[in-house]
């Protein structure tokens, strides 16, 4: 899940050399840590979050496999 997440977001931003990503795993749930440019901020949520909520839809379908839930955080 976290390279799905770090190919979606450095395709998006403008410096994709400062794109994080940071996968932990907590009970029963996969956490992945989003970190991008504060200028790239805009590009990676979109417009009323749109872009933000396909990102999580496309790493749902992916993790559909497991029986963890995914769960994606910005920052």
């Amino acid at each position: 899940m976290k390279e799905l997440v770090e190919v979606i977001a450095k395709a998006l931003v403008e410096n994709p050399d400062e794109v994080e990503v940071i996968e932990t795993e907590k009970d029963k749930a996969i956490v992945i840590e989003l970190h991008v440019a504060q200028s790239d901020m805009g590009k990676v949520i979109g417009k009323k979050g749109r872009i933000a909520k396909a990102i999580r839809s496309v790493v749902k379908a992916a993790s559909s496999q497991e029986e963890k839930k995914v769960i994606v955080d910005i920052l």
